[in-house]
């Protein structure tokens, strides 16, 4: 099997190397909790092995993402074109050919298999920060369209990290729909103790990998990123909520999809 680096060298050992090449993976949690710079990570990396990269970007501009990585060190500007294509679905310029005028599906899909055409053949990374963007006027959809992307898009060779906003009120609209049709799922966290931000991590599911299922405390960290400060003595099933009224949740989801359908 074959596993592309994170980018996050000690984040990698909890993965046995790497995420599984063409596997669809989750990255849920509230704004603010890392996600994006864990993305910024994986296209650094991806760029440095020379893999092509496309960024889809929803919630900010594509110089906000660049600036960002340069914050890290990482230059994308000197890729943009060649070996990565930043695709900007919040401007909406008309003028610019890797822009979207609408946020739908089928158009990021369009979009994304332009630019894969555009980098050539082979295996390359995919990150769609985030695709929450897509169902947020219609929550019951989730599953349905992340399911859709993940299909069409496998077809093109991508391994993929898909950005899903988690709130704790709206956890089942924005959370389960992708989390149901992703081959992983990793989790970001906050907390204020002792009047200190804290982000943490989760790896709650990674298929065909033997995972860590501590939760770890990181932070970010300017000129570096993302870095892991250790592990907490809480595992996964510390903190999950009860068999019962997990099972709860996921009939209530099953309900929805076969209104829908």
């Amino acid at each position: 099997m074959i596993r592309l680096s994170t980018g996050i060298y000690e984040f990698d050992k909890l993965i046995e190397g790497g995420i599984p090449q063409g596997f669809f993976v989750a990255l849920t949690g509230e704004p603010g909790t890392g996600k994006t710079i864990f993305s910024l990570h994986f296209v650094a990396q991806g760029l440095k092995e020379g893999n092509p990269c496309v960024y889809v970007t929803t919630e900010e501009s594509r110089d906000s993402i660049v600036k960002q990585a340069k914050q890290f060190g990482w230059d994308f500007e000197e890729h943009l074109d060649k070996k990565l294509i930043i695709i900007d679905a919040l401007m909406k310029e008309k003028d610019d050919e890797w822009s979207l005028t609408e946020l739908t599906a089928e158009e990021l899909i369009n979009k994304v298999i332009l630019a894969k055409q555009k980098l050539g053949h082979g295996y390359a990374r995919l990150v769609i920060d985030s695709v929450s963007a897509l169902f947020l006027d219609k929550p019951a959809l989730a599953r349905k369209i992340s399911y859709y992307l993940k299909r069409v898009l496998n077809k093109w060779k991508f391994t993929i990290y898909a950005t899903s906003q988690y709130a704790i009120t709206t956890s089942q609209a924005f959370g389960f729909g992708v989390e149901h049709v992703a081959d992983g799922i990793i989790r970001f966290r906050r907390s204020v103790k002792d009047g200190m931000l804290r982000r943490y991590i989760l790896i709650e599911k990674m298929r065909q990998t033997n995972h860590d299922k501590y939760i770890w405390e990181i932070d970010i960290r300017e000129g570096k990123g993302i870095v892991l400060i250790g592990k907490l003595d809480l595992r996964r099933e510390d903190t999950s909520l009860p068999k019962k009224v997990m099972d709860k949740i996921k009939e209530a989801e099953s309900r929805k999809d076969m209104e829908l359908s």
